[in-house]
């Protein structure tokens, strides 16, 4: 195919091919070259437009196919419009000249029609050039079509289509031709040439103005003539016509002067109107020439050109717009409406007729003022719409205006549905009075009006919740007052159970008590039904309607119904056979159909229990289901008999009950009935072959059994549509009517099937046989082999013997009910072909697919059927081919260019199915091969045909089909290529496309923003799914490299409709002055700018943005650290202004959180509260660069307050109330406001709060579920819990620092004023606060105990839950329980557990808190608990919740829950009386541990595990505690006694075993051996594979694994002091291998000789084990020596190399530790001379070490040990290693220091000499003094050499003439010696102190501290060990 790229045809290439290969260069090349010619230079075109001209005109007979032709076309428009035009005269006439052939043979049509093509294509592109030839073309044309077939007819009318496009105004001397030729057209028998005949027309009315004035009614009855047979494409094509011309006439004001006066007739709008309305009302019959059987009222208008004319209804509005809407909307209601009045009877003569026509008003009002109006207008409407009702409900004849009621009211119900809760300014407005309106039609007397009425309801409170109580309220007031009236027990128990049915979609609920107050009222009903015969069928369908609604509600209210459902249930059938026998023999024919409805009821509410009570359905209660079935059963196969007996008044309800025990069945499983399965079979059997139907079946039977494509083979009309709502009735054929409410009215309490629309089930007629077909299915599969060929025999043998249409139907019925039985056998053969088949079918796929290719090439567009079928076909072969597409092989890459081809083809197609077929084709490919498929081309395909769509959904691409493939597909492609597409999509909108009129809008706000405002016009929910998919993923891949432009889209949607007069009102609290400036900038902003590119977006896709702004946040987390860096950020965007990061947005964030957190809309507040607290978590912490010590969000403290206010007001939902409680408490415990007058604001909120929830559960609002009140209280208390938590942790962190550090004025004013403030805040409501807080906690205590405790729970609930909601309160519970524990936890710490408060009691009587067994004793005056047992109780309840909690962590449980819970533990261990409960009690101690060790391996969190850790160390104190408590009070009791009676306290008593399970120190050392392995696994002997040291590398931990490394070692050190001495030699081995272990595993060396953390912690542990006082007790003493000794040695032989390898070990570490042994340990352990030897030796080795810092560290320790008290250890040290210090010293004086590393070790050095002088014996002295005062003297300048040497000399000077300065006056005799031994070094001395006689005065005072300050904390540190 590459041959064909070229700008020429390769004639040669293309000789050599065959016929179908032919066809195929030849397609491709015109492809190729289309696009060539568009970026050749002129010049080359011109040099080649003779031959091309030639190549493409000989093309023309060589009978071209259909996309072949339009190419062609193409090309030669393109390239006379680049190159020279002289020749174009030439190729038109060759053009007529073939169209005027005589030869009329089917070979030459292609070229005839190419030719046709051509004309079209040169007359659009060149236009008013040709403007002298076009007459005689136009009449060419014309006269061939006299003469021609459907498709010579179709290009005609798109070819002068195209002519007429091109010239314009010049081509009006042929409009009148044109318009008779396209009339003709527009009723032709072929539909697409009507299509053709309207795209015709509508391209005329441009410029015909005839059109829209003179000949108007003649184009609308020619229009409503088209309509008749159409189908969805003509339907679609002439609605546009009609609609568009009918717009024009109202639009054309004033045409132009160059018309005469006289041929235009101005048009009114109701002139408009009328003319409509005769077509919807009398179709083409037109005005008068209407048929006899018209006048006689016999036939009514066909279902077509009805359909037809409510589009064209659509399209009008549509084309005059949402504005013209607005203004003329009274007139157009009424007019509608006036549709399915009464005066004209036509409309609504027969029942289906009047369901039909309401179909029709309802889709025209719902597509105008659901689709044009913006919110504002929508109220309006309502309001509108309000008035109508009002109107129509005076109206004396019932029947006349019920249709236009039932229409209005359902577009009212939409309407409020569609506005949510920005609906509630309308429904508040007094003076629109809609629920009165809406409720006073209740009792209607037509029960469609009264079914409508309770529909609206549903919609009002699914859209406010807050209006679902109150109008439940009114309904069954109403309903209970008005019993006797029939309207008003049908009308208000419709309310009833519409609203019922409303609930599951309120997540806030309805009050628990509601369920039983309906259920008492159903029954009523259901008894005095009886009493009065007038209204006995209307109140037993009343209560059990009312009883099956109030299944919907769930077990959680069922289940307190249950016996008083399965006990009406019972009484309904019944109890035998016999007694069926004598009820058939009594009664009449009303009584009859009285108990058919009634047991149809109770079916009815069975079922909905059955499908609703799921949980409830247990053995027990199936049993109790079942004995009525057999009855009912029975009942259903005696229905004839009494249908006989009775006569046909009975035939509906015995319909109704069929269709209802089928129903039932369905639902139940099989084996609940089989004993009854031979009657039911043949009750199936008959109803699937009963005589009197003639229904299409196929309308309502297939499509569930159907893949969505393959419906449209089956009938056009079975595709999703935009139009599917009013194209179904065409469906179901003209005797049926489709589907509507008053057929089922249980329905009304369903799940809405389709979004906001009605429930339309279907009339019960249908409904029985398609529950038959299911039922029959079902049974089918359960019977025994030999009854299943008997039913099915007896099937076949009815099919047989009927006839025609009849007997269709009765094999659809048949093969339907077996489809459901067999589908699985057929998908398991169906995949085990495709299994078998796969790679064997790759031989037939190049010839299908040349097939396929040569078809789609030549099949006319006129058959799109044809073409759908082949798009499958492709699809279907491109899945088989699959990744192979990606191959190299010529046979591949001929696959994939046939592939590419096809698709190519059906792109251009004109038939939009055939295009989403090759969108979905591309989509796959891309998927197979992505390299080789046009990203481009593809994407610029995809936005025309969706910005085409996205400036009027109703007026372009109006196939559903291909908006959701065009959405598919672009979702697939962001995923990879998000950034590539949008750029694609940008370039297409600048690109020359001036006949798109909407890419005005993608060059501003890019292919994001047209998506967005698709979403917002978009309603179907598929495609809603699939454009948010794509933008989430446009905007992960995006969104932070085009940060602004993001968050510019979404600003623009939320201010676009933000209403700023509601806004500015809700900050009613006075300002200091200061801040009102600020609240008015955030509030007024938004006026100046009003060119939004989006107008008025729904609630709905304002929240979408709102989300938006919520991830891109996320998104920059994951990006540079600059987005949350102002400095960083400023900084970076001066380098490079492209640079853009979210900190300096942060106005932006603020302001769209405040917009939508103050909105009317409460999912978009909640939405906007989230925002709002995603901005403070993440901005809080940065600084202001400007104001140091403050934060950047302090400046939006005004705005943050203003956001939060409006969520506190009464009216609020709890839910948004909850959440603002959440910003409130993370905006004070974000602590960017520290001004407590400032903070007060926000706590004023929570104060408000905590004041309405002081009364528990029954104080708050009865609108909602009581669990809402639950969930109110605890968001609120969980507020307050975060806040004293932040309080009391700032508390403590201030308080250490201050006392160290000098304060400068400002922090002493601020910092622990504001500190202590917040707490000082906190505490005012501390003690109400404190019992709320405990209440909470025993509320969730008693929530959480097993089932099996149910019954000891409290019968009316708990402090802030009813017992029968509590399955819904425990949620909220799971919500908030832990940050509350953590509270009062610090609450109790910060009391001391003392309960003594003098107010506590005082405040317990004066404020109404529920009192609970938690406070001081229960009100009912039972005994007063004492303090002890008080305390003993929270002490319990904190440490229970907390054990429960963490012994079994639900999968779900949160960090936060499990930190604070932690926290919560560590915080009750603080002080010591809990410590002393834990203490006492070992078992508790060691449950707690096991608990903790099961977190630690559970939960890979390092935060987490060093909280436990923490935990377990203070459990160990609080053990060593009671230890020493016991011990002593052992002491003070037997003082007198002996020592040796003293009993052993601690574990291991006496024995000195362990027992594991019963032993808290062997849970904590398995707790720890967790840790250490899990963070160094060498320690594990079973890992290492040896029980001895192993040399391995040692290694760095990560910071997190040294933390918790460190954390085990310091529980690890306590250890023994929790033990007997005998206790303490058990676990000592295990402590020592540990602990050495860490030191070996990680002394690694460090830059500047610092100890790696674990190291430290490892000789931190050893010092507190080896100074352990069971080392010198006399029981454990020997042992532990021996112990120790090892240790000792293991720590030596970690020196050694093993194996010959010398580890890497850090021998400042090792040094550390044997030091820490030395002067750690009694003197028996370390002086024994094999172990003092080894450790002498490994200083002397260390001393020979070049390290500096090495040599530094040794003098050190070196020092420590000279130092130490006992000479037995100190002196073998000090005689080994002095004289080789000794000469390290004078070495260095030889060589003189030359950095200051060498400085610092002669100055360490000297410090040791120094140290050894003040030790050593009179005798030895003067030796030492003698040696140090040269080695000093030596180092000493005198003033020449002062002023010239470097640093490092001048500190040695200073240095040595300082030690010189002490020792002399301490050792005068040794120094007055060694001065006249040496004449020189006295004479250097004295130069020296002359010189620095100054100096030294200074220098004196801070001789102590010349420690180098850099090394300053690393020393220190290592020090500590000792």
């Amino acid at each position: 195919m590459e041959l064909a790229h070229s700008l020429l045809l390769n004639e040669e290439a293309y000789n050599q091919l065959g016929e179908v290969q032919k066809a195929e260069f030849i397609f491709d090349w015109l492809r190729y070259l289309e696009k060539l010619l568009l970026a050749t230079s002129k010049s080359d075109v011109k040099e080649k437009q003779k031959a091309l001209v030639e190549q493409l005109l000989s093309l023309l007979n060589s009978s071209p196919g259909p996309p072949t032709r339009k190419l062609l076309a193409k090309n030669l428009g393109v390239l006379y419009s680049i190159g020279d035009t002289f020749s174009v005269y030439e190729t038109i006439d060759k053009c007529n000249d073939l169209i005027r052939s005589k030869d009329d043979s089917p070979s030459y049509l292609p070229t005839k029609l190419a030719a046709v093509v051509c004309l079209g294509s040169l007359y659009k592109k060149l236009g008013r050039i040709l403007v002298n030839t076009f007459t005689d073309t136009v009449g060419n044309i014309l006269k061939a079509m006299k003469s021609a077939e459907s498709q010579g007819r179709y290009e005609i009318m798109l070819s002068l289509q195209n002519i007429l496009n091109g010239l314009g105004a010049a081509a009006t001397p042929c409009h009148r031709d044109v318009y008779k030729a396209a009339k003709s057209c527009l009723t032709d028998r072929s539909m697409a040439v009507r299509c053709a005949a309207a795209k015709c027309l509508l391209e005329l009315q441009k410029e015909a103005i005839f059109m829209w004035s003179t000949d108007l009614d003649s184009v609308a009855t020619l229009c409503f003539k088209s309509f008749e047979g159409s189908n969805y494409d003509v339907r679609i094509s002439v609605s546009k016509l009609l609609g568009t011309v009918l717009a024009r006439a109202i639009i054309s004001k004033h045409p132009g002067a160059a018309v005469s006066r006289q041929s235009i007739r101005r048009v009114s709008l109701e002139e408009v109107l009328e003319l409509l309305g005769t077509g919807f009302l009398r179709g083409s019959s037109g005005f008068l020439r209407a048929s006899g059987d018209m006048l006689k009222g016999t036939s009514s208008v066909s279902r077509d050109v009805r359909v037809g004319v409510t589009q064209a209804y659509v399209v009008f509005v549509s084309t005059l717009g949402g504005i013209w809407l607005e203004k003329n909307f009274a007139t157009f209601l009424s007019h509608i409406l006036s549709l399915v009045s009464q005066s004209h009877p036509k409309a609504t003569q027969t029942q289906t007729d009047a369901v039909c026509g309401r179909r029709c008003v309802s889709f025209i009002l719902r597509a105008t003022i659901g689709g044009l109006l913006g919110e504002k207008a929508q109220i309006a409407a309502a309001k509108d719409i309000c008035q109508a009702i009002w109107k129509l409900k005076k109206v004396v004849d019932v029947t006349a205006s019920q249709h236009m009621l039932v229409c209005a009211l359902q577009e009212l119900g939409n309407l409020i549905y569609s506005l949510g809760t920005t609906a509630a300014p309308l429904l508040q407005d007094s003076s629109a009075g809609i629920l009165d309106s809406v409720i006073s039609v209740i009792l209607h007397p037509s029960i469609s009006v009264r079914l409508a009425t309770a529909w609206c309801l549903h919609c009002i409170a699914v859209a406010l919740p807050s209006y679902l109580t109150p109008l439940l309220d009114r309904c069954l007031e109403r309903l209970t007052v008005l019993k006797s009236s029939p309207e008003a027990v049908t009308g208000f128990s419709f309310a009833v159970a519409a609203l019922l049915g409303a609930v599951k979609h309120c997540p806030l609920g309805i009050p628990h008590g509601k369920g039983k107050i309906i259920m008492t009222l159903a029954e009523d009903l259901l008894c005095s039904a009886v009493q009065n015969s007038r209204l006995s069928a209307q109140r037993t369908q009343a209560g059990w309607l009312l009883i099956a609604a109030l299944m919907t509600l769930g077990p959680a209210v069922v289940s307190h119904h249950l016996a008083r459902l399965l006990l009406l249930w019972k009484c309904v059938f019944p109890v035998s056979p016999k007694d069926l026998e004598t009820e058939k023999s009594r009664g009449d024919s009303f009584t009859w159909q009285v108990t058919l409805e009634g047991r149809a009821g109770a079916l009815c509410a069975v079922k909905s229990f059955v499908s609703h009570c799921g949980d409830l359905l247990t053995e027990e209660v199936i049993q109790h289901l079942l004995p009525p079935l057999p009855c009912a059963v029975d009942l259903l196969t005696q229905l004839s008999s009494v249908l006989k007996t009775y006569g046909s008044t009975l035939k509906m309800p015995s319909v109704v009950y069929r269709q209802r025990l089928y129903e039932l069945l369905i639902l139940l499983p099989p084996e609940t009935y089989e004993e009854n399965f031979c009657a039911i079979l043949k009750e199936l059997a008959a109803d699937l072959t009963a005589s009197d139907i003639q229904v299409a079946a196929s309308a309502f039977l297939l499509p569930p059994l159907c893949h969505q494509d393959d419906l449209v083979i089956l009938s056009p009309l079975l595709q999703e549509t935009d139009h599917r709502f009013i194209e179904e009735q065409l469906l179901l054929g003209n005797g049926i009517a489709c589907g509507s409410l008053e057929y089922d009215p249980y329905s009304i309490y369903e799940k809405d099937v389709e979004g906001d629309s009605v429930p339309k089930p279907l009339s019960p007629v249908l409904s029985v046989i398609s529950s038959a077909v299911k039922l029959f299915g079902v049974v089918c599969a359960h019977v025994g082999e030999a009854q299943r060929l008997s039913v099915l025999e007896q099937l076949l043998d009815s099919i047989k013997h009927t006839k025609g249409a009849r007997q269709q139907v009765v094999q659809l019925h048949v093969v339907s009910s077996l489809s459901s039985f067999l589908k699985t056998w057929a998908l398991h053969s169906l995949s085990l072909i495709i299994d078998s088949a796969g790679p064997l079918y790759h031989m037939h796929v190049e010839p299908t697919l040349s097939l396929i290719i040569m078809l789609l090439l030549n099949v006319p567009p006129t058959h799109a059927e044809v073409h759908q079928s082949l798009g499958r076909c492709l699809n279907a072969l491109i899945t088989t081919l699959g990744p192979e597409l990606q191959g190299n092989s010529t046979s591949i890459s001929t696959l994939r260019t046939s592939c590419l081809l096809g698709c190519a083809v059906m792109q251009d197609n004109p038939d939009c199915l055939v295009q989403a077929q090759a969108i979905s084709c591309l989509q796959q490919l891309h998927m197979f091969a992505p390299r080789h498929v046009n990203l481009s081309s593809l994407v610029s395909c995809l936005c025309e045909i969706l910005l085409d769509n996205s400036v009027l959904v109703n007026l372009c691409s109006p196939y559903l089909l291909l908006r959701r493939a065009v959405l598919a597909c672009l979702r697939q492609l962001v995923q990879r290529e998000a950034a590539e597409v949008s750029e694609h999509a940008v370039l297409l909108a600048k690109d020359n496309r001036e006949e798109l009129t909407s890419d005005a809008n993608i060059r501003e706000v890019g292919l994001e923003g047209a998506l967005l405002t698709l979403l917002d016009k978009e309603t179907d929910q598929k495609l809603c799914h699939d454009i948010k998919e794509t933008l989430n993923h446009m905007l992960t891949s995006m969104a932070v490299d085009k940060l602004s432009f993001w968050l510019k889209l979404c600003k623009d949607v939320l201010a676009a409709s933000a209403d700023f007069t509601t806004v500015t009102c809700v900050d009613t609290m006075q300002e200091e002055e200061g801040d009102k400036g600020d609240d008015a900038s955030v509030l007024t902003t938004g006026n100046d700018d009003k060119s939004f590119p989006f107008t008025n977006p729904r609630w709905a896709t304002r929240v979408f943005a709102a989300e938006c702004v919520c991830r891109i946040i996320n998104q920059c987390e994951n990006a540079h650290s600059a987005h949350f860096d102002i400095a960083l950020a400023q900084e970076m965007k001066k380098r490079d202004s492209r640079n853009d990061f979210l900190v300096l947005h942060l106005a932006d964030l603020i302001r769209m959180a405040f917009m939508a957190a103050t909105d009317h809309s409460d999912q978009l507040r909640l939405s906007g509260l989230e925002t709002l607290l995603v901005v403070i978590r993440r901005f809080a912490a940065i600084p202001e660069p400007e104001f140091p010590g403050h934060v950047i969000l302090e400046q939006y403290q005004a705005n943050v307050g203003a956001a939060l206010r409006p969520a506190f007001t009464s009216e609020t939902p709890p839910d948004v109330t909850a959440k603002a409680c959440q910003v409130c408490s993370a905006w004070i415990a974000s602590g960017v406001v520290s001004d407590l007058n400032d903070l007060r604001r926000v706590h004023q909120l929570l104060v408000s709060s905590l004041t309405k929830i002081q009364a528990g559960k029954e104080a708050l609002s009865h609108l909602y579920n009581e669990s809402a009140s639950t969930m109110e209280i605890l968001a609120v208390l969980k507020a307050w819990a975060e806040v004293y938590i932040i309080a009391v942790e700032r508390h403590k962190s201030h308080r250490q620092p201050l006392k160290t550090i000098p304060c400068s004025e400002e922090s002493v004013r601020n910092g622990p004023h504001s500190t202590d403030g917040l707490l000082d805040l906190v505490h005012t409501d501390l003690s109400t606060l404190s019992r709320l807080w405990l209440a909470a906690l025993q509320d969730f205590a008693l929530l959480t105990l097993p089932s099996e405790f149910a019954s000891q729970l409290p019968v009316e609930g708990g402090a802030f839950y009813t017992a029968e909601t509590s399955e819904n309160a425990k949620l909220h519970y799971y919500n908030s329980w832990a940050l509350i524990l953590h509270a009062t936890a610090l609450w109790l710490t910060s009391t001391g557990f003392v309960v003594a408060d003098p107010d506590e009691e005082a405040a317990h009587l004066s404020r109404p808190v529920t009192p609970t067994s938690m406070c001081q004793g229960s009100s009912s005056g039972a005994t007063v608990k004492s303090p002890e047992d008080v305390c003993t109780d929270r002490f319990h309840l904190i440490l229970g919740i907390s054990v429960e909690f963490l012994c079994s962590l639900r999968s779900d449980a949160t960090m936060e829950s499990i930190t604070a819970c932690l926290h919560a533990l560590q915080a009750l261990l603080d002080v010591p009386w809990p410590r002393s409960k834990i203490g006492s009690d070992q078992d508790l101690g060691i449950e707690l541990l096991n608990v903790l060790h099961r977190v630690i391996l559970t939960r890979e969190s390092p935060s987490i595990q060093l909280a436990s850790l923490e935990v377990v160390r203070q459990i160990i104190c609080a053990a060593q505690e009671h230890v020493k408590e016991k011990r002593r009070s052992a002491e003070v009791d037997d003082g007198a006694a002996e020592k040796e009676t003293l009993p052993e306290f601690g574990e291991g008593k006496d024995t000195g075993g362990l027992v594991p399970g019963k032993s808290l120190v062997f849970a904590t050392l398995e707790l720890c051996v967790c840790i250490l392995v899990r963070q160094l696994p060498e320690l594990n002997p079973k890992l290492t594979g040896s029980p001895g040291v192993k040399a391995t590398k040692p290694q760095v931990l990560s910071e997190d694994g040294s933390r918790l490394v460190s954390a085990a070692l310091v529980i690890l050190s306590e250890l023994p002091a929790v033990c007997s001495p005998e206790g303490s030699i058990s676990i000592l081995p295990t402590i020592l291998y540990l602990t050495i272990g860490v030191l070996r595993e990680t002394a690694v060396k460090l830059p500047g000789g610092q100890l790696p953390s674990t190291v430290a912690a490892s000789l931190q542990a050893l010092k507190g084990i080896l100074s352990s006082p069971m080392a010198r007790a006399e029981k454990s003493h020997s042992a532990w020596t021996d112990l120790l000794r090892s240790a000792l040695t293991t720590i030596l032989d970690c020196w050694d190399p093993v194996d010959g390898t010398h580890q890497e070990l850090d021998e400042i570490s090792l040094l550390t530790a044997i030091t820490v042994f030395i002067l750690s340990t009694s003197p028996e352990v370390t002086t024994i001379p094999c172990l003092q030897k080894r450790c002498i030796e490994k200083f002397k080795a260390t001393l020979e070490i070049k390290d500096p810092v090495v040599q530094i560290k040794t003098y050190q320790l070196l020092l420590s040990i000279f130092q130490y008290p006992n000479p037995a250890v100190s002196y073998p040290y000090i005689y080994s290693l002095v004289s080789s210090i000794v000469e390290k010293l004078q070495e260095i004086d030889k060589r003189k220091p030359e950095d200051t590393a060498e400085l610092q070790i002669f100055q360490e050095g000297i410090k040791v000499l120094q140290a050894l002088v003040a030790i050593a014996e009179e005798q030895h002295r003067s030796q030492l003094v003698a040696c140090l005062l040269p080695i000093l003297i030596s180092f000493l300048l005198d003033d020449n050499d002062l002023g010239s040497a470097t640093s490092v000399m001048k500190n040695l000077h200073d240095f040595a003439l300082q030690n010189l300065m002490q020792i002399g006056p301490q050792y005068s005799s040794v120094f007055k010696n060694v001065m006249a031994s040496s004449p020189a070094l006295k004479a250097r001395l004295e130069a020296a102190i002359k010189g620095n006689q100054e100096s030294v005065k200074i220098k004196i005072p801070t001789s102590k501290h010349t420690k180098n300050p850099g090394k300053n904390t690393s020393i220190q540190l290592k020090t500590n060990f000792l």
